[in-house]
Formats: C-alpha cells, sequence, structure tokens
C-alpha cells in the first residue's frame, strides 16, 4: 500500500468516526432551526461538504466537531436564503397574477359551445393559438404534430367554428 492509499484510509477512518459521533447532534442542530422536515436533507448536505473536504479535517475531536459545525451553520444559511429567495418569487408571482387581467377570455356561452362540438384537437389548436397566444410552428412542437397538420386543421377548425358561430352546424 502506498503512503497516499494509506493515508486516504486514515482519513477516511476519521471522517466516519467523527460523523458517527456528531451525526445526531447535527441532525438536532438543523431541527431546531429550520422546519423539521428539512432537517435530514441539510444534514445530508453537511455530510457531503465534509466528505468532500475530509482532508480539511481537524485531528482534535473538539476542533473536528466544531468545523462540522460550522459546515451546518454555512448549509444552513445557504438553505436560509434559497428559501428568502423562493419565498419573494412567490409573493412577486402572486402580486403580479392578482394586479394583471385575467388570461381567461371572457364566458361566452355560444363560443364554448361551438368550441366543444370541434375535435378536442381542432379546439385545441384554436385555443392556443387565439387565448395562449402561441403561432402555429410553437402549437406544432407543443403538440408533437406536423406544422402542415397544424395548418390545415387550424384552417379547417376556422371554417368549422365561423359556420357554427353564423347559425349552421358544424
Amino acid at each position: 500500500m502506498t503512503a497516499d492509499a494509506t493515508q486516504s484510509t486514515l482519513i477516511r477512518g476519521r471522517v466516519e468516526s467523527v460523523v458517527r459521533r456528531e451525526a445526531p447532534a447535527l441532525l438536532a442542530y438543523f431541527e431546531r432551526r429550520c422546519p423539521y422536515a428539512e432537517a435530514p436533507d441539510l444534514l445530508g448536505e453537511t455530510l457531503l461538504v465534509a466528505w468532500r473536504r475530509a482532508d480539511a479535517m481537524p485531528g482534535d475531536d473538539v476542533e473536528a466537531r466544531m468545523w462540522l459545525f460550522g459546515i451546518a451553520r454555512r448549509v444552513l444559511g445557504t438553505s436560509r436564503r434559497g428559501r428568502a429567495r423562493r419565498q419573494a418569487l412567490v409573493d412577486r408571482l402572486r402580486d403580479d397574477a392578482l394586479s394583471s387581467a385575467p388570461f381567461a377570455p371572457a364566458r361566452d356561452d355560444e363560443l364554448n359551445t361551438a368550441l366543444a362540438a370541434l375535435a378536442p384537437l381542432d379546439a385545441e389548436i384554436i385555443r392556443l393559438l387565439h387565448w395562449d397566444g402561441f403561432n402555429l410552428a410553437e402549437i406544432a412542437r407543443h403538440l408533437g404534430r406536423p406544422s402542415g397538420t397544424i395548418r390545415s386543421r387550424y384552417s379547417r377548425a376556422c371554417s368549422a367554428l365561423r359556420l357554427a358561430l353564423q347559425g349552421g352546424d358544424l
């Protein structure tokens, strides 16, 4: 066995020993500071960082414990900042959604009845184009159909819809 392999084995054994001893205390640390369900994930992230930086673990038991808790504090801080960013985004999206005009068109029973009489794919093409703002090429990609098929179905759907809305039947 080479000197590097021996050193690596010693470091791995040292990390395993410290982690086994300190993992319950680290889990309790997280459980007291964050939502209970997040604690195991944060512990896992802490242990991952510790394993990646195993060669930096101090040799003294007290220092190794302090080192692990330092990693845990940084992992917790990163988690809190991420949670705050996600909450700010949710709040901003909620405010935008509440202050903007609704995306759904006004209810028009006659139009909805005429759309319901179309083939489901044709009705969806009409909705995607006119209500959701997609162009025909985007609709083709979205529905996984050839562009030519979407164009021809759209043309037929428009004709059928026009006829139905003018008082004829589909």
